[in-house]
């Protein structure tokens, strides 16, 4: 007997446009489709409510769920319970999450951490910093990271949550913000759902409250890409 998919809760901001945005929901509804995450997506949660996000969950049958400001705990933890969800996944969800469980809930981060992490530091504004850093000579890579999420009590705590997936992207001088997002996008494409689905099995783990408990599989780094 198959074991029992777990319930997976996406949350993806995505843009306004309903022609723009969600690209990584969506490369998560297709691997769970493909056998490659081994979850059920019972949900996306939007902060734009008839953007791109939205399309997508139609186009492929998944609940839709828009969420407006401002953000409260309770209002995340009603939606995890009320969708039966066991896990959240920040795709690209770009509002401070409160109130969930955070060795249940996790985000990737279109940037090396901690150096390109915290407060202000999400989506385009990395991609800027890096930019700049690259100019400077300071670096020749960016990165994709994934990390699980703790509610941050101040600015110095964003994205400061157990990393356990790293994976350098390098460029090339002369590189601007928009190739940058481009080559991180495409690594998030190819790396994002097979990780995802490490912790959803329970390979990846930690107990929400000591960094020092994070427990990854010895060999996962090796992992094939896919196209």
């Amino acid at each position: 007997m198959n074991p029992k998919k777990a319930n997976l809760l996406v949350f993806a901001s995505g843009e306004s446009d309903p022609e723009k945005g969600g690209s990584g929901f969506l490369k998560l509804v297709e691997a769970s489709r493909d056998g490659i995450l081994e979850a059920e997506i019972v949900a996306v949660v939007s902060n734009h409510e008839y953007g791109g996000v939205r399309t997508k969950a139609d186009k492929n049958n998944i609940r839709f769920i828009h969420m407006p400001a401002p953000y409260r705990a309770e209002d995340y933890q009603r939606i995890f319970q009320e969708t039966g969800a066991e896990y959240a996944a920040l795709s690209g969800w770009i509002k401070l999450v409160r109130g969930l469980p955070p060795e249940k809930t996790f985000n990737i981060h279109p940037g090396d951490l901690p150096r390109f992490g915290g407060h202000n530091m999400w989506g385009h504004r990395v991609h800027e910093a890096v930019e700049q850093a690259l100019k400077r000579g300071e670096i020749t890579a960016s990165a994709v990271c994934m990390h699980f999420v703790i509610e941050p009590k101040s600015k110095e705590d964003y994205d400061k949550g157990p990393v356990f997936f790293r994976k350098p992207v390098p460029l090339l001088a002369g590189d601007d913000s928009e190739t940058i997002a481009k080559k991180v996008n495409k690594v998030e494409h190819q790396w994002q759902a097979l990780i995802t689905n490490l912790v959803v099995t329970g390979q990846i783990n930690w107990d929400g409250v000591n960094l020092e408990s994070l427990v990854v599989p010895p060999d996962y780094a090796h992992l094939a890409l896919t196209e």
